[in-house]
């Protein structure tokens, strides 16, 4: 009998022979051309948020920004990035992504608001198991619609498809801001002294925060589905927890020259309790009265849904709290009048700064 024949191989790029049998990267998972598609349907979203000092398009290795056309004289750059967080698991389980973006734009910006900057430009990170165009696009519409209501240049960002890390239908986003601020006009909280007023601003709800006990309480404590409507709040339980990250840069902004507010807190991961004293200069505390506002009921319900003790609510949620302005007590009446006239009827004194001590103490008067 003759020999059988060996098999047919022919050469690779590396010039090295194979076998017949090939794979190739979308069998392995990552579609090439779903990106590029991707890419094609959100450059003119992104377009649409570009500001005269961006000189660079979408496609770019880096995104070009003229920092001179900010026209801010000695502009010191403020940078933060940020996440949504597991209030991405409630997204997974409606499939509504466009307040994804909205959310990851408008922390960035309150981020770097608190110390006196407005935002540049904005880039994005998503990461993926499988690329869905669809749900990609919805994420890039929430972020270039939130772009643009902040004044902020979507300037670029990173799709990634990793095939194995993520389950079908899962995805991490991360964002990544840069702003600016006239260095006279830096807001540090070191002019924060004893006697000076806190002005509390609302939150449109959770906000990106708490969502880890805000999830095992309404899907596994309480048993509810996203679509599960809840009497005590006037909507579905997944329609209240994806209420959006709501910027505060459209009320500040008309205070930032004016050399009044002395310290801003941001009010993310860790509530009042851990954010508040990150302003506070050594020798002062922060004294708040939780009688000076009302609990919105998504908070009222979280609590007594899951038997959260009082002083966690406050350490995990901003309770109804998304923003804390101190300033000079002669001050507060202009301040709280400037936010009426920017839209926000609801800002309302939460609070004093004390001598001695350290952290925050909460009195209920």
């Amino acid at each position: 009998m003759g020999s059988k024949a060996p098999p047919s191989r022919r050469a690779s790029v590396s010039g090295q022979p194979r076998e017949q049998e090939s794979m190739d990267y979308r069998q392995a998972g990552v579609d090439i051309d779903a990106g590029n598609e991707v890419v094609r349907r959100i450059r003119s979203l992104a377009r649409a948020t570009y500001t005269p000092a961006v000189l660079s398009e979408i496609g770019s290795f880096g995104g070009l920004f003229r920092l001179n056309a900010a026209g801010i004289e000695d502009p010191v750059l403020v940078a933060s990035a940020d996440g949504v967080g597991t209030k991405l698991r409630v997204a997974f389980m409606t499939g509504q992504h466009r307040t994804i973006g909205r959310d990851l734009v408008n922390h960035c910006v309150n981020d770097i608001l608190v110390q006196g900057a407005e935002p540049l430009f904005f880039l994005d990170y998503l990461a993926t198991g499988r690329l869905d165009q669809d749900v990609a696009v919805q994420i890039v519409e929430g972020l270039a619609a939130a772009c643009r209501d902040n004044g902020c240049a979507l300037l670029g960002g990173e799709t990634a498809e990793m095939p194995g890390f993520y389950a079908d239908g899962e995805y991490d986003v991360a964002g990544f801001i840069v702003g600016a601020v006239a260095r006279d006009r830096l807001i540090d909280g070191t002019r924060i002294e004893p006697g000076d007023m806190l002005i509390g601003v609302p939150s449109s709800g959770l906000h990106t925060n708490g969502y880890s006990l805000a999830r095992r309480i309404a899907f596994e404590m309480a048993g509810l589905q996203a679509d599960s409507h809840v009497p005590a709040l006037g909507v579905t339980i997944g329609a209240a927890l994806l209420v959006p990250h709501r910027t505060y840069l459209p009320l500040i902004r008309p205070l930032l020259g004016r050399g009044i507010i002395k310290g801003m807190a941001h009010i993310t991961g860790g509530g009042i309790t851990d954010n508040l004293p990150r302003i506070l200069p050594g020798g002062v505390h922060a004294v708040i009265d939780l009688a000076a506002w009302t609990v919105p009921p998504v908070f009222q319900w979280l609590q007594n849904a899951g038997g959260v003790q009082d002083a966690d609510m406050l350490r995990t949620f901003n309770m109804g709290i998304g923003l804390i302005v101190a300033c000079d007590q002669a001050d507060t009446e202009s301040i709280l009048a400037a936010l009426l006239e920017a839209g926000e009827p609801g800002a309302v004194r939460v609070g004093r700064i004390a001598a001695g001590g350290e952290g925050v103490r909460y009195v209920n008067h």
